[in-house]
């Protein structure tokens, strides 16, 4: 038995996918927003965790990520799960981010359902499975010039929170959320920070 455990901030969305995916005979499935998405992996782990990547750029998904390499604690270890993230075509930075976070595989939001299906039954195989649909998506992946967290910090400043919210949002300090905007802007040729996230948004990156 496959278990699953689905990611998404939209409540009736990410019940609509696990009601999918549960129907499955050999798989299982839990849903989860992202704000509680680090517990049920902590106590029971899945062994593969879908997320919606286009929202990770205000989410830890550096911290799934991790229980990935560091599964469990002494005395009751669960096995480590792999993650599958759902990514739009037109957001290259979203893959880029799970990229950098270590995802196994990728399905296209426009899939069909079985596509999904099948990418989860790749990936608990320990196999990488990337949508044909978004190998376009994946080459403009390669080209953003922004490292996972510096994408992480760059989103936060999109949505206008000043830089000790951000610090405190990533457990980060001031002066290392400076630094990740001073290289952010050097980066993309930006004037400023308004002009990065200009920049930025207007390549599809956030």
């Amino acid at each position: 038995m496959i278990r699953v455990l689905l990611v998404h901030d939209v409540r009736i969305l990410r019940c609509a996918l696990a009601a999918l995916v549960g129907a499955e005979p050999d798989m299982e499935a839990e849903a989860a927003s992202w704000k509680d998405a680090v517990r049920p992996v902590r106590g029971r782990a899945a062994d593969v965790c879908v997320v919606d990547a286009d929202m990770a750029g205000r989410t830890p998904l550096d911290e799934l990520a991790r229980f990935a390499d560091h599964p469990g604690t002494a005395g009751h270890p669960p096995r480590p799960h792999r993650l599958l993230a759902l990514v739009s075509q037109d957001c290259p930075g979203a893959l880029r981010r799970a990229l950098d976070a270590g995802a196994s595989g990728f399905v296209c939001k426009d899939a069909l359902p079985e596509q999904l299906v099948r990418g989860i039954r790749r990936v608990a195989d320990g196999e990488r499975f990337v949508d044909n649909a978004l190998a376009q998506t994946l080459l403009r992946a390669s080209e953003v010039p922004l490292s996972q967290r510096e994408l992480t910090v760059l989103s936060a400043a999109a949505e206008g929170a000043p830089v000790p919210e951000i610090a405190r949002r990533l457990g980060l300090s001031t002066g290392t959320v400076r630094n990740y905007m001073s290289a952010i802007t050097r980066k993309t040729g930006a004037r400023n920070r308004v002009d990065a996230i200009r920049i930025s948004q207007g390549a599809g990156w956030l």
